[in-house]
């Protein structure tokens, strides 16, 4: 009786008969799917020795595969044959043409994001002016969040099309600066040494590489020197930037290291 009640007939596509047995199939194939992409996260979060960017690309690109293969062999097995629904996508892209070229070219360079890892999630990117934190990438889409934690959805084409700065590519540290102006009749050396232990006082700041600093120009009103230092808290610097700022400010003030400001002297004719 169960036998009977398994193969009893729901729906007819085609001359095919889709019985309660290939419903139920369908279902434990779609289960199956579920458990293995579950198993599959955890074993490469847990197992695999790489970063956690390059772990999540890898994940994204089986999880499409599985996802593809997977609705193709439900589809089968409910009786629609997926031939005709490629010929048909096919025929549906010529029809439509250059009009969804942009979305295909978002979905070729979200394989190519996730596959090269020039991009991955995590990484600190600058675009266009704009510095953000990858937080998603998905196949047509990267989600990035603003240094005021404003989500921003870019398709993935802008990532590989437009020039790109990732700050974190090769490394978690970068290199950044602070200018800061002295009075000419200011003790140089001793400016120097100040701003260098300011840097080397800051938590933020790495003690290796070295924070070191350099006599950049000979300004108008000023002796410009420039204080490199290099930092893991990339996405945050402009707050440590202000920290050292502030932190220079009080350390000259206490050594009467003045800060010039711009002067200029009119000479008027009667």
């Amino acid at each position: 009786m169960t036998n009977d009640m398994l193969e009893s007939k729901l729906y007819s596509i085609s001359n095919n008969n889709v019985t309660v047995k290939d419903l139920f199939i369908a279902c434990v194939i779609l289960i199956i799917s579920w458990i293995f992409l579950i198993v599959l996260k955890k074993t490469i979060y847990r197992n695999f020795k790489i970063d956690d960017g390059r772990k999540y690309a890898i994940f994204q690109i089986i999880k499409y595969f599985v996802f593809v293969i997977s609705c193709s062999l439900i589809l089968q097995i409910l009786g629609i044959d997926v031939t005709v629904i490629i010929a048909s996508s096919a025929a549906l892209l010529v029809g439509l043409g250059m009009g969804i070229q942009h979305l295909f070219n978002d979905f070729v360079s979200g394989f190519i994001v996730l596959m090269d890892g020039t991009v991955k999630v995590g990484d600190i990117i600058e675009l266009e002016g704009m510095i953000s934190k990858v937080k998603v990438i998905n196949i047509r889409t990267t989600t990035v969040e603003t240094r005021d934690n404003k989500n921003i959805i870019l398709p993935n084409s802008t990532l590989t099309n437009k020039n790109l700065i990732n700050w974190t590519h090769s490394e978690v540290t970068s290199r950044f600066d602070v200018v800061v102006g002295i009075d000419y009749n200011s003790n140089l050396a001793l400016a120097m040494k100040t701003i260098e232990l300011v840097a080397n006082n800051n938590i933020n700041v790495l003690p290796n590489p070295k924070p070191f600093v350099r006599l950049v120009d000979f300004g108008d009103s000023s002796l410009k020197l420039q204080l490199f230092f290099w930092t893991e808290d990339v996405f945050r610097v402009e707050q440590v930037k202000s920290d050292i700022r502030v932190n220079i400010h009080e350390e000259f003030a206490a050594l009467n290291i003045k800060i010039p400001f711009p002067q200029r002297t009119i000479h008027i004719k009667n």
